[in-house]
Formats: structure tokens, sequence, C-alpha cells
């Protein structure tokens, strides 16, 4: 139905209901039942048990699971509990962490559940908007929030912000008539009233038309059925390395077991050993502490004001490529504030950020000292003629009021006027509240001689059509022509920096009686001035863009305000570079699918955009092999945000669609947190990769200390459970405390890896390959030499090897920190790590030393002299790496 295009009387009848009277109760329990609740249908959520057993899909966890079993028939109950331990706490890491980010969001939501006023039986009643039907009379004021689609019966001076439907900042100003065209966008359906969006000013009646999912608000929200999530690059590379670990780890251990039962073994010992070798090479720990690299990642970003909602989006966000932003709230304050103003003929700049009243007046860039009469009229008259209110809660000044009143009330309190220090002064006789076809506002003051005076605001245009003089330069002239052109060319200069214009005007007049009308004080004015305003961009962010455009990441702000203040804003934050495109919403809708493929990635600012073709423009940079980072507090953005590889939702302005559809909700709406985040992902992706690292040089040194033997037709250096204390105590716990390194000073200058980069890009196979070798051939030298001199003490040479193979790895894991040398960082800048190695090296001396323990781990106690050929050949492998880096740097130099 084209609600918009009815009288009232029309819609009462079509929808079956009393303006006058509303619905019955028992009506509206019928409609109710009829229609269902007034809610947005969300998907259904898995409950507690599947949503635990669901943390054991992995593929690595299955395959582990498998290892588990056949330890446990070989009777090492030991190892597969242990396995099973890793598991379980892997499965309830995630299990409590997607539980935890679910009712941190759903406390989110509870926040924004509206009450609704409603006209039942001829009284009105404070209801549950969920309890909202079709045809019940709603009446709303100032503050209140809609609770579902009205069609406008009745308006006082109604504006409405929209913002969360069409992206404009500023409030749509409503009307009762009606409005002609079938295909009007949202923002011009004067009349009509939406579920969700926000009243700033004045109060009114409407008649409800639609409810739940028949809401715009609704009918948005269906695109997020179409709008398929994508898989993470994180889950890609970890899918990947999983298939790569398996494969390479059964070849090895097959290799292994034949070798050795060809040397001479016994078919069972080599079993053993090769299974032990298998859960060796598949390292068990690495789903855990990936989950908890992630988790701890999230923790630390609850603290950045920020909520996780699915764990890999942390990671996502270190390799974005594109954020796509919207303005208003994100990029911006969303809050209104007079930065110019000009008055007799001078124009000062005002500094100052939000609805804080400090700040100061410039002229020439210069403060100034004594105002002139003309710039203390100006605003103290803005003053007078408002009816917003700044408060202060929660150590925040917070406007109630319409923000255009708003910015005009701060703007007089920093030049130190006040309702209060006005009240002696003036007194408010009459008001004529503002409305859309006069497109003014007037009151009638009284000043302490008992003066009589008209204050008029309004658009320029207007005001300068109802004023027959102006002040200039501290004298009153006639706004003749050439005056005239004064007003409009710094209309335009204003209008230019993207500024919305006020004028103020005021006029003496002898008396006043109750029967007076607008048009009886709203002409022969004196005009004063001009304030512009503006939604100023939040203070950090031209920072955050800069560092996105040094760490290789291309802002992009798509939004639903007019393309000049679009332009404006990304000009002044810097997302927009001299050249760069700026696209309108018409041009786009004339567009195919491949023509904005192949100009997307030149264009910087979309504006006047519709929620399509914010879908679309995600799209098409995902084509072009960008990961998308996309913003949003609408309903209108909640498709792209779904379909983008990180959905971030705003928590304060936000929708419920957009928190639902998004990875991320910024606690405080704030751009520069989504910067935070993506260095955060950043060093998470890099710390899987040292924590990859060591594992997997770890694991290569374990099998290819077994292999080498096996060829060179010796005894096993290690027995199967020394390999698994290895891997589950040595391997872990040092794994673990890198998952916890800090960033490097230049992760947020380098450029965003490829998509689809593998895992072991940028050399790390070589890495891990020429460690694990160096690690393996150090444990076996170590174990010939001890051997050759005793050959009737076996045991005694494997506790060497063992020693050696864990001092060797415990080296070796400072050597991961960095992608450079071991020297690069300062190893007591990670003191978890430090405290893990500590932790390592007494527990194997427990083992070595410790009596009831030897029996268990086949091992024996160590003469102290023996530790210097053990130190000495787990420092090889380092050493010879590093002097091999030196070498090939001296080497360049001379080159």
């Amino acid at each position: 139905m084209k609600w918009h295009e009815m009288r009232a009387e029309e819609v009462e009848e079509q929808i079956n209901s009393n303006l006058n009277a509303g619905l019955s109760e028992s009506e509206a329990k019928n409609r109710l039942l009829q229609f269902g609740t007034n809610e947005l249908q969300e998907a259904e959520r898995p409950n507690a048990i599947l949503l635990f057993l669901e943390q054991f899909k992995d593929f690595m966890v299955v395959v582990l699971l498998a290892a588990t079993m056949i330890s446990g028939l070989l009777g090492e109950y030991i190892d597969a509990i242990a396995i099973i331990a890793i598991v379980v706490i892997n499965a309830f890491l995630g299990f409590f962490q997607e539980r935890k980010a679910e009712k941190s969001l759903q406390a989110l939501k509870e926040l924004s559940a509206p009450q609704v006023m409603v006209l039942r039986e001829r009284e009105w009643r404070k209801v549950a908007s969920r309890d909202v039907v079709v045809g019940d009379i709603v009446k709303f004021t100032s503050g209140d929030r809609i609770g579902a689609d009205l069609r406008i019966v009745q308006a006082s001076s109604l504006e409405i912000e929209e913002s969360a439907l069409t992206g404009e900042s500023v409030p749509s100003v409503k009307s009762v008539s009606p409005v002609a065209g079938s295909d009007i966008a949202i923002g011009d359906q004067e009349n009509m009233a939406f579920m969700g969006t926000l009243v700033t000013r004045g109060s009114g009646v409407g008649v409800v038309v639609a409810t739940g999912m028949n809401t715009a608000m609704g009918q948005i929200a269906d695109l997020l059925q179409s709008a398929e999530a994508t898989i993470t690059p994180l889950q890609r590379k970890l899918e990947q390395l999983g298939k790569i670990l398996i494969t390479v780890a059964l070849i090895l251990t097959a290799l292994v077991v034949i070798v050795g039962v060809l040397q001479g073994h016994s078919l069972y010992d080599m079993f053993l050993a090769g299974v032990s070798l298998a859960v060796a090479a598949i390292p068990e720990g690495l789903p855990a502490i990936v989950t908890v690299a992630l988790s701890l990642g999230v923790q630390r970003m609850i603290k950045q004001k920020s909520i996780v909602r699915k764990l890999p989006a942390v990671e996502t966000l270190g390799c974005a490529s594109v954020i796509c932003s919207d303005k208003t709230g994100t990029l911006t304050q969303n809050k209104m504030t007079v930065t110019h103003v000009w008055s007799g003929g001078k124009l000062w700049s005002v500094t100052g950020n939000g609805y804080e009243p400090k700040g100061e007046f410039l002229q020439d860039g210069n403060k100034v000292g004594k105002m002139d009469k003309s710039l203390q009229q100006l605003l103290t008259f803005g003053l007078l003629c408002n009816n917003a209110e700044v408060k202060v809660k929660n150590k925040q000044y917070v406007l109630d009021g319409d923000p255009t009143e708003g910015a005009l009330l701060v703007a007089a309190m920093k030049a130190g006027y006040t309702r209060e220090s006005l009240i002696d002064d003036f007194q408010l006789v009459k008001e004529f509240p503002f409305d859309s076809e006069r497109k003014m506002m007037s009151v009638i003051v009284k000043d302490n001689h008992g003066k009589l005076f008209v204050i008029t605001k309004g658009a320029p245009d207007v005001i300068t059509k109802v004023s027959e003089s102006l002040l200039w330069n501290g004298k009153r002239e006639l706004l003749t022509q050439k005056y005239e052109n004064f007003v409009k060319d710094m209309v335009h200069t204003l209008a230019s920096k993207a500024l919305r214009n006020i004028a103020v005007a005021f006029k003496p007049i002898t008396s006043f009686h109750e029967g007076m009308l607008e048009k009886d004080v709203e002409k022969d004015l004196i005009f004063i001035g001009l304030q512009g305003m503006i939604d100023p961009p939040r203070p950090e962010v031209k920072q955050a863009v800069k560092e996105c455009r040094e760490a290789g990441i291309k802002t992009v702000m798509i939004t639903g305000d007019h393309v000049i203040t679009a332009k404006a804003i990304a000009s002044e934050i810097g997302i927009l570079p001299m050249g760069g495109k700026v696209l309108e919403g018409r041009a786009l809708q004339g567009m195919s699918q491949e023509e904005l493929e192949q100009i997307v990635e030149d264009v910087y600012v979309y504006a006047r955009v519709s929620p399509q073709h914010k879908l679309s423009i995600v799209k098409a940079l995902q084509k072009k092999g960008h990961i998308v980072a996309m913003t949003g507090d609408g309903v209108n953005d909640a498709p792209a945000i779904k379909a983008s590889d990180i959905g971030i939702s705003m928590g304060i302005t936000g929708t419920d669609v957009a928190k639902e559809a998004s990875s991320l909700v910024l606690l405080d709406d704030n751009f520069a947190t989504i910067k935070s985040a993506i260095k955060e992902g950043r060093n998470i992706y890099e710390n899987i990769r040292k924590f990859i690292r060591y594992l997997l040089a770890s694991n290569v040194g374990e099998i290819l200390v077994m292999l080498f033997a096996m060829l060179l037709a010796l005894p096993l250096p290690l027995v199967p459970i020394q390999i698994l204390w290895v891997n589950l105590v040595t391997d872990g716990l040092p794994a673990m405390a890198l998952g916890l390194d800090q960033a490097e000073g230049d992760v947020m200058k380098r450029k965003p890896r490829h998509p689809r980069e593998g895992v072991f890009a940028r050399g790390l196979w070589w890495k891990i390959v020429s460690r694990g070798f160096l690690i393996g051939l150090a444990t076996l030298l170590a174990f010939i030499i001890v051997y050759r001199q005793n050959p009737d003490n076996l045991m005694y040479a494997q506790t060497v090897a063992f020693a050696t193979l864990v001092m060797a790895q415990l080296i070796h894991v400072f050597d991961c920190r960095s992608e450079r040398s071991i020297f690069h960082r300062n190893p007591f800048q990670n003191m978890y790590l430090v405290g893990s190695v500590l932790s390592s090296i007494l527990l194997m001396l427990v083992v070595i030393y410790y009596p009831p323990l030897q029996g268990i781990f086949h091992t024996v106690a160590i003469d102290p002299k023996e530790w210097l050929l053990i130190l000495g050949m787990a420092s090889l492998p380092t050493f010879l790496l590093v002097g091999t880096l030196f070498t090939s740097k001296a080497k360049k130099n001379m080159v």
C-alpha cells in the first residue's frame, strides 16, 4: 500500500481503525495473534549442547581423536588422556567465547527495545513495542524511538532522525499532507515515520500501517537472507595447513616405520614409535593455541571498546585491504556543531567538538578579545529562539532536542551565554514553532526594560525575504540588492564547506496580543547573520585514516548523505585524494555490476546510495580480490555488512539487524577502534605464524632425529613417551606464550598480506625445514657421542638426546619472535615466554631427576658435565643460522 499518497481518513478506513478512539484491547489481541509480534525475525540460535558439539567439527580435531583412540588401544593411556584434555579445553574455549559474545550482544539489543504510547479504547497506554499492531494509534514526542511504520496524522514542529534507514545525519521535517508519487524514496516520504527512527523535535500522532518484517526496516532485512557469509582467510589457512600436516605426517611416519623394520626393529615397537611421531607431527595444541590467541585478542579489543561476535573476525581484519565506512557517527561525531559564524560583514571560526561547551572564536586565526555587538546578538538570539537542552550524563554532554538547535545552543554557551544567565534579562512571551511550510521558528521575548522583540531563525533564503534591513559594521543598513548579494555569497561560501546555514533575524515591536499570527510578526526583520554548522569528523579519525593508508588499506566512504557534505568530510579527513573519484547513487543505478567492477578501485566516496548499492560495491571490491571490511549502523547497511569479509556494526547507534549481521560491534561507534582492531588482527596472524614456525620446526626435528637414526642403523634415540612429552609440554607452553607476543613496531607500516597468501609464505617453509633439520641433527649428534662412549647404557644416551632436543627447541622459540633473527627483539619483552621456557626446563629436570618419573619416561640422571655437551649442541642450530645470516648481509654490503 502507498500509505504516503493517501489522506488520513483513507488510511483510517483502509486499515479499519479509529483515529479518535484507537483499537479495543480485544481487537488488538486478535490482530497480534493473526499477524504476529512487532519484531524483526532473527536466525534461530543453536542450543548450548549443539554449540558445544560444533567445536569438534574441525578436521584436525577429528584426526586427533582418532590418534587418541589408537594411543588408548596401545595402552598409552596417559597420552590419550592428555590429547583428550587439550581437545576438550579447545572446545570449551570456543564455546564460552561465542556464548559470551552473544550475551554481550543481547545486552546491547535490550537497550534499544522501546516502549510505545498507544491509544486503546480512548485511553493512552504505554505498551511494549512488540505488542503494537496494525491500526494502533501511536503518540510520540521528542526523544522517542518510533516503534513501527506509521502514517503521520498529526504533527507539531515534528522532525525525525532517519539515518538508520537513509544515512542522512540531518533530521527530516515531517508533515501530514499526502505526498504524490509511487516511487518516492523513504527519505522523501514526509508524512511517514519508520520503525527504529528517532524523534528529535516536536510531537506527533500516527496510525500503525506495518509491523515487524513488513516495516521498511524488515523489508531491507530480507536482503540478509540472500547475502551469504564468507569463509575467513584464517579458516582457509588452517584448513590448508591441516591437510598438509596430515599428508606429511603419514608419509614420514610410514617411512620411519618401514626403515625401522628393515633395520631389524620389531614391528610393534616401530608401529608404536610411528603413532607417537604421527601425533608429534600433528601439533594437536594448534587449534587450542589459535583459539587462545584469538580469545586473548578479543579480550584486549573489549578493553578498546569493541565486541567480537566471531573469533576469526579479529584475524580477518588483519588482512583487510579496503574499509568501507559509513559517514554519520563513525567518521563523524553525529553531533551538529557550529564551526563558522558571519555577522555584520565579518566571519569568525569556532573551535571545539561536539556538545561540550568549550571553544574559542577566531578571526583570521587570532582569538577574539571583545566580541562585536552583532556577534553577541547573533549568538544570544540563537540561544533564545531555541528549545534544545544540553545535559551532563555520565560525565558526557548529551543533547536533548533537535541537533540544529543544539548546535546553536552550544555556540552561544562557548561565548559564555546560558539560559540561566539570560533568565533575568529576557522573558519568553510567545513561541511560533517551526513548520515545514514557513521554514522558520519565531519567539517573542521581553527584556528587563519591558521592551518586546521578535527573534526568528530559519533558512537564509527565507529569512532574507522577510527582512528589510541588516546589521553591517555595527550599523543598521537597508537590505538592498548589494547587501543581499553579500549574504548569498557567504551562504555559498559556507555551503561549499558542506556547512548547513541557519540565519537569525530580529526586530523590536511595540505591543503583542494573543491574536497575533506568525505572518503579523515575521516581516520587516533586521537580518543579524549566519551560523554555519556541520556534523564534524571525530578528532582521531584523520590520524586513523592516515595510519590505515600507511598500512596499505584504502578507506572508502559510503553514505546516504548529500554529495557535497560527503566530499567535504572525506577531503578533510584524508579519504578523498586529489583527483579521487566520487560517485552518486544515481550514476550507480545505471551501471551494471561489470561496469562497477571496472571503476570500483578508483572511487573513494559514494553518496546518496541505497542498500542494494552498498551490497554491489562490496561484491565488486571482493571480485577484485580485496578483503573488505564494511561498517554501518542502519538496517540499510545490514546486507552489505553480512556480505563483506568482516562486518562491523555500531554499538550505540546500531540497529539490531546490523548487529546481528556483523562480526564486530564497536561500542564507541568509532573508526579509530577499527584501526586498533586491524593492528590486533595483524599481530594475531603474525603470532599464529610464530607458533606454527616453532611447533613445526620442533616436530620436524623430532621426526628427523628418528629417521636419521633408522637410516644409520642406530638404536632409537627417543622412546615414544619422550616424544609425546616433548610434544605436549615443551612445545605447548612456549607456543602458547608466543600467542601473547606484542606487535612489532612496524606492523602498521606493512601492506596487507594477499588474501590468498599461504601460512608458509615469506620463506616460512624454509625456516621450518632448515631449523628442524638442524635441531634433529644436533640431537642425533649428542646421542651418537654419548652412545659411542657407553654403548651398554642406551637409556643414558636417550636421556641426553631428550634433554638436547628440549633445550634446542627452547632456544629456538626466542628466534621465532622475529622474522629476522634472535637478536632483533629483547627476549625479556615477553615475560610470558620467559616464564614458559623456565617452566619447561623445570619440568624436564623433574622428569630426568625425580625417581618416580624416571621409570615412566625411561630417563636416568645426567652427569653435570654432560650438560656442557647438551647446551653446546642445543645452541648449535641458532648460532649456525645467525652466522649464515650475518655472512649473507656482509656479502650484500660488499656488493
